[in-house]
């Protein structure tokens, strides 16, 4: 490929803190949309750079004045053109993407993992709810995606069982790509499925979703990052939680009698409160996101619907 126009002379960025800085440039002026695992120009510069280097993604400090190669120089000029010029998000352009220290392969058939179930999964595998999680054997991941918070779960549970369910036939490939490369297939089973409906009778201690919770309003006014991503991964209808109900309607039925749901909703909050007022919902909060994951127990979803005063008060976890 030829030295992108978007890029000046290759021999006059030399190290890696000379793309660093003109990376956080370029991208500025272009005005890319983060997101996807960074949330600025100078960690999305820094993710490509070290991405396509082969080093370490968290680890920055060590590089900055060691000089690239001419080969490495070009492989960053096209891959920050690529990321100008296409609006993809990053993830997509290098194929990877990291919750908790552990890496996914990701393409544009997936959503890019950034669920804030998985950081509770890496932190302490959902104390919280569960906790020690000792009673916990049989785990269903609905709307897996990528697979990777049925394979967080995996790791968080090592005596569980886990499906991990979606009715994305695309998305359900990648998901079998990432369980094999965790070497997880014995543990981890891949089905294609509408939510809950079609699964085995046998119930789960936990269901974990992160379903699609965005409204279709704001999907059609997405930034090109996001509307690279499948739309079916994002659009959760008129008020965002057409699959948010669904989910809280059924899952009593596919709960053990000590089970728990887990379900990240974004900024739906008020909207769910609003419409179900009648359950005491546990939000988990996180050192980065505030009242956007909760939890129910199968007692919470057997109760009678009855108006409350509001839901539990938030468990920073």
């Amino acid at each position: 490929m030829a030295i992108p126009k978007a890029i000046p002379a290759i021999d006059d960025l030399a190290t890696l803190r000379d793309w660093l800085r003109y990376g956080v440039t370029a991208f500025t002026r272009a005005g890319l949309v983060y997101g996807h695992g960074t949330a600025t120009a100078l960690d999305e510069a820094a993710f490509l750079i070290l991405s396509t280097l082969h080093l370490p993604v968290d680890t920055l400090q060590p590089w900055l004045d060691c000089r690239l190669t001419r080969a490495e120089r070009q492989s960053v000029a096209e891959i920050f053109t690529a990321r100008i010029e296409t609006r993809k998000p990053a993830p997509y352009l290098t194929n990877s993407a990291w919750i908790g220290g552990h890496k996914f392969y990701v393409d544009e058939r997936v959503i890019v993992p950034r669920s804030f179930i998985g950081e509770l999964l890496c932190r302490d595998g959902l104390a919280t709810v569960l906790g020690d999680g000792a009673h916990v054997t049989r785990i269903l991941d609905l709307c897996t995606g990528s697979g990777c918070i049925a394979i967080l779960a995996a790791l968080a549970f090592p005596d569980a069982d886990v499906i991990a369910s979606d009715v994305s036939r695309d998305a359900l490939d990648v998901a079998k790509r990432n369980v094999a490369e965790y070497k997880l297939a014995d543990r981890v089973k891949i089905i294609q499925a509408d939510l809950l409906s079609g699964l085995e009778e046998k119930p789960f201690d936990l269901i974990i979703s992160n379903p699609p919770y965005v409204t279709s309003e704001a999907v059609e006014a997405f930034p090109a990052e996001y509307k690279a991503e499948p739309k079916l991964a994002h659009d959760g209808g008129n008020d965002g939680l057409d699959l948010v109900h669904r989910i809280l309607a059924d899952a009593r039925n596919h709960l053990t009698p000590t089970g728990s749901l887990v379900m990240e909703i974004g900024q739906g909050r008020d909207r769910l409160e609003a419409v179900r007022p009648d359950l005491p919902y546990l939000w988990l909060d996180t050192e980065t996101s505030e009242g956007e994951v909760f939890s129910l127990t199968a007692a919470d979803l057997a109760g009678p619907v009855t108006p409350t005063s509001g839901g539990r008060k938030n468990q920073k976890t």
